[in-house]
């Protein structure tokens, strides 16, 4: 099966319970935007993610947009894409959501039209059981993005840990699954070696603030 890969928490909690039930994932798809070389939403660099598939020893396919793209051009980017994986015989994409139905239903929607199906490892998990599970097994993530409208700048740049948590407004789901913040992961028991790199600066844009992160070379 292929993996929707984001670079965050809830995409290694997934890729985590596929492999606790011994399935296999050929390859990681993540979304790319082509304008700034970065993961789409977290703001993630390119190298970076590379990074991340190397030490976890799996498969990169990227699929570059326009930043901007609207939904007919990123669907017909991600069809292209999805249609190659299911010539080569593979039929699941997993993806990584928690409870947005409406999010759920798009994606079934999407992949009925190259003959694939979803799965969803973590569905339906209880966000702060699966976050404080996170971070209790060793998994390390840098917050990289947050909804200006829920979170302020100093949330951006933080690493989410007990003390992360606790200074979560109630409103904000502890996994972000509302798109409160996103984060990038860089270390755990699922990778051979930690990603390093250092923390750039905050850019605002469109109603986020997006911490950078250097890549250390």
């Amino acid at each position: 099966m292929l993996l929707s890969w984001s670079g965050g928490k809830d995409s290694a909690m997934a890729l985590r319970g596929i492999w606790q039930r011994d399935q296999h994932v050929t390859a990681l798809l993540t979304t790319i935007t082509g304008d700034d070389d970065r993961i789409q939403m977290h703001g993630v660099r390119r190298l970076l993610l590379e990074q991340q598939a190397v030490s976890l020893g799996l498969p990169l396919h990227q699929v570059t947009i326009p930043k901007r793209a609207c939904n007919r051009e990123y669907e017909a980017k991600m069809t292209e894409a999805l249609a190659a994986h299911r010539e080569a015989g593979i039929d699941t994409v997993a993806f990584g959501d928690l409870f947005l139905e409406d999010i759920r239903l798009y994606r079934e929607q999407l992949l009925a039209r190259v003959g694939m199906r979803g799965l969803y490892p973590i569905w339906q998990r209880n966000t702060t059981e699966l976050i404080k599970e996170f971070i209790g097994q060793g998994f390390k993530a840098v917050v990289t993005c947050v909804n200006s409208k829920q979170l302020d700048a100093s949330f951006a740049g933080r690493i989410i840990d007990d003390y992360f948590l606790a200074a979560l407004p109630p409103t904000v789901d502890p996994c972000g699954e509302n798109g409160e913040f996103h984060s990038f992961v860089f270390s755990g028991p699922l990778f051979k070696d930690e990603i390093k790199f250092s923390v750039g600066e905050t850019v605002f844009r469109d109603d986020h603030y997006f911490r950078d992160l250097l890549p250390s070379v």
